[in-house]
């Protein structure tokens, strides 16, 4: 009996109606646009897939192999596995314009306990994704300083490397060079070694002031890095193009089809920049209208944006020349255009930089839902009297990243962002499935075509291509399942317990307010 209890308590559902109902009462403030929204997707995905992650799908890394100048092909296999994705996200969250993206889906959907599970994987999602650029940041960073060496002092323009990378990094560096770790980096009592990323926790703390603001003074400050972003990478594609030499696009597939594969695997890593755009429902203006159209056309442009750089990158530089950590402006060094490679540095922390911000924006809002629903404190749910943000959630968001950055390796936490982002793609499709059945007299803004065939492609795309990667990626294939297992253990120990009470307060206020219509009758 008490099984059937806790089963029954832990498949309670949110309607949509009660959702927007409390949506309404929200303290955020409406002043996003389409043209905001956009900006939040193009600065997500452009910069993350281009500057972030390109380099080490053509390339490959330590578990997977790359797919070489076939990364194109990825590239449009992984957005059409997005697409359907795309398009439930669109029909979703039109008609539920609710902060918490897919964590507040499910909660409408599957229950409570899929609910807070899914939040917890966005947790991932966005953090962990958080960390991977920051670090990516850091790397142009010290691109972009190196053309000042005949200015700027030495220990400017090549600062030491273990204040620019982790411990592991550190380690792994000294190893493959064959140095002695106690040369290359400080160590407590000679046995802690002393590692930390400064200027990824420097840029972190920046944006996370930014944020307390307010969220349209951080877009607005998007939109500027944005539109430089975008003017690079235009830039690079117009003038790479006039150095493309045929020949390195062969072989075309160096590893096949299992290099097409892991490279469309590593390139959705961007693509959690859709995810983005439907957290800010209850800051945007006109939901129902401007969340489909922006992350439609957010995956149309990014699409075009990727085959074209990687087309003119893989093209212009022979395949085992590419760079993995700043793929772009090495290209340019690689043909002699040293000073357009310093304009493109210059682009890509204008890019990371806006990637960053979007990342923490979507942590909050995630968060901020979550706490309005009683699986954690509701002291975190506070919003700043002046500017109107959940300043306390983005102090622990931004706290979070800062100290993960001083043991967090790179490729893994990329790979991990990457199984986060599937599995919620996945339960997005399966949502607009369930609500199709159970509610299908709703208004519905947007309606996904060919319904139930696009969310169940949607299903079996991203489902296959994670599935597929796990016979690889050994090490976040663990710590997949480890989250999810923390997460459990989080809801068993406390969200459970909470929810519990909230229902009992809930029954002892309408109690009272009987008790009182009774007295006034």
């Amino acid at each position: 009996m008490a099984f059937k209890t806790i089963l029954s308590n832990m498949l309670i559902k949110k309607s949509p109606d009660e959702l927007i109902a409390v949506s309404k009462k929200s303290e955020l403030k409406k002043t996003l646009n389409v043209f905001d929204l956009i900006v939040i997707g193009i600065g997500a995905v452009v910069g993350t897939g281009i500057f972030t992650i390109i380099g080490s799908a053509i390339q490959g890394g330590p578990e997977g192999v790359g797919a070489g100048p076939a990364i194109i092909i990825s590239m449009v296999l992984a957005a059409i596995a997005c697409v359907f994705s795309a398009l439930c996200y669109s029909e979703i969250a039109a008609m539920i314009p609710v902060a918490g993206s897919a964590y507040t889906y499910t909660y409408a959907t599957m229950g409570e306990f899929m609910a807070w599970m899914v939040g917890w994987i966005l947790m991932l999602e966005y953090a962990i994704g958080n960390i991977t650029v920051a670090c990516a940041w850091t790397g142009y960073l010290a691109q972009f300083l190196k053309g000042f060496k005949h200015i700027l002092p030495h220990f400017v323009t090549n600062f030491p490397l273990w204040l620019r990378n982790d411990y592991r990094y550190m380690f792994a560096f000294c190893d493959k060079y064959g140095l002695d770790p106690h040369s290359q980096m400080p160590f407590i009592f000679d046995k802690i070694p002393v590692a930390i990323n400064l200027p990824a926790m420097f840029i972190v703390l920046v944006l996370t002031l930014l944020l307390i603001r307010g969220v349209k003074e951080s877009t607005r400050v998007a939109s500027i890095m944005v539109g430089i972003n975008m003017f690079m990478i235009i830039s690079f594609i117009v003038v790479g193009s006039f150095y493309v030499k045929p020949e390195n696009w062969v072989p075309f597939a160096p590893n096949g089809f299992e290099g097409v594969f892991m490279g469309a695997f590593l390139i959705f890593f961007a693509y959690i920049g859709f995810d983005a755009i439907s957290t800010t429902a209850e800051e945007t203006e006109n939901p129902q209208r401007d969340l489909p159209i922006a992350i439609l056309g957010t995956l149309i442009l990014c699409t075009v944006l990727y085959v074209l750089v990687a087309l003119v990158l893989t093209g212009t530089v022979p395949l085992h020349h590419i760079d993995t950590q700043a793929p772009i402006a090495h290209a340019m060094r690689m043909i002699g255009k040293d000073w357009f490679a310093g304009l493109l540095s210059v682009g890509a922390l204008c890019a990371l930089t806006s990637v960053l911000l979007i990342y923490q924006l979507g942590t909050t809002r995630i968060l901020y839902a979550m706490s309005r629903d009683r699986f954690l404190p509701k002291s975190l749910r506070l919003i700043h009297r002046k500017y109107r943000t959940p300043h306390v959630l983005t102090w622990i968001s931004g706290i979070v990243v800062i100290i993960c950055a001083l043991f967090m390796d790179l490729s893994i936490s990329a790979e991990l962002c990457n199984f986060g982002t599937f599995t919620s793609f996945i339960i997005i499709c399966i949502a607009v499935l369930i609500l199709r059945k159970t509610d299908p007299d709703r208004l519905r803004p947007f309606k996904v075509p060919f319904s139930p065939l696009f969310p169940i492609l949607g299903i079996i795309t991203c489902g296959g291509l994670m599935v597929y990667s796990m016979k690889f990626l050994t090490t976040s294939s663990l710590y997949f399942p480890l989250w999810l297992l923390i997460g459990l253990l989080i809801y068993a120990g406390y969200g459970y317990n909470q929810k519990r009470l909230e229902e009992k307060a809930k029954l002892m206020r309408s109690a009272k307010i009987m008790k009182l219509d009774k007295v006034e009758k």
